[in-house]
């Protein structure tokens, strides 16, 4: 797709891309159907689209979905939404801010009509400075998608799909609800206006529980948060100086969980971390 269609678009509804709402417009036609392949749609589904921008990705999300809700915070990007694509009767434009209205308000009754009770997906371009918070609102609500696809900046997606040796904090709760895949890496000419950095694909497949059994989630993730404070120390130390415990203390624990001392957090897979939270749990204070 060439960018004179879109640049029609913001002309002739007096639009500008607002870089505080950090839009770039997708005018790739590969990269769209790229991301309409990853998420494997039909009539049984309700999409969650998150800034549909201008309504390219929410017109070909309606067309092979059976229902698509598009959360947008521009009110002038929703009246053009709701004048340009009028014509589909299956699409929702909600003004709003994605992170003050949970996935089961969004969602309302849908869930209740038999042709789409089988849970949701979001498939969004999603603004880049709100990455993180975003997957969280929808990894750790109660009405969890089945499946995320996305466009993220291509570091930040590389670090979700990292394996151990490059783990991070972001990595770990995402893997711990879901199994991230790179599906396709997007150079920024791909966007109109084009951002500073690349992009990619990325593909969640949400768990229905996850692979490693938790009894308290947030004091599991209070102790990977403990881990991560000081990323490049030794866990003994960086354990000790967020416990307030001292470094012997810490390798003992570390001991009893199965781990070096002198290992770093981000070697650490889902499984270690377990072990240490189990062990170090109650000594948090």
């Amino acid at each position: 797709m060439e960018t004179s269609p879109v640049k029609a678009l913001l002309q002739q509804f007096g639009l500008k891309a607002k870089k505080r709402l950090g839009q770039h417009f997708l005018v790739d036609e590969d990269i769209l159907e790229c991301i309409l392949s990853a998420a494997e749609l039909s009539r049984k589904d309700i999409v969650v689209e998150v800034g549909p921008g201008l309504g390219i990705l929410t017109k070909r999300l309606a067309e092979v979905a059976g229902k698509v809700i598009a959360v947008e915070l521009d009110f002038k990007l929703v009246r053009m939404l709701r004048e340009s694509l009028a014509s589909f009767s299956n699409i929702k434009i909600i003004h709003a801010d994605i992170l003050k209205i949970a996935p089961q308000q969004l969602l309302g009754d849908y869930l209740t009509i038999p042709e789409l009770a089988q849970g949701y997906k979001v498939v969004a371009n999603l603004p880049y400075y709100i990455t993180s918070p975003i997957l969280r609102h929808f990894l750790e609500a109660w009405a969890k998608p089945s499946l995320m696809v996305v466009m993220v900046q291509k570091e930040v997606g590389e670090a979700i799909a990292a394996n151990p040796g490059k783990m991070s904090l972001l990595s770990v709760r995402t893997q711990f609800y879901s199994k991230p895949i790179i599906i396709a890496f997007v150079p920024a000419g791909s966007f109109y206006p084009p951002p500073k950095v690349d992009s990619l694909i990325l593909r969640l497949d949400v768990y229905s529980k996850p692979p490693i059994e938790v009894c308290d989630v947030d004091s599991f993730f209070d102790i990977v948060s403990c881990g991560f404070r000081s990323p490049r120390k030794q866990l003994r130390n960086s354990l000790a100086q967020a416990l307030g415990m001292s470094p012997s203390q810490v390798a003992l624990l570390l001991g009893r969980a199965g781990i070096e001392a002198k290992r770093r957090a981000e070697t650490l897979n889902l499984g270690e971390w377990k072990e240490l939270w189990e062990v170090f749990a109650p000594f948090r204070k």
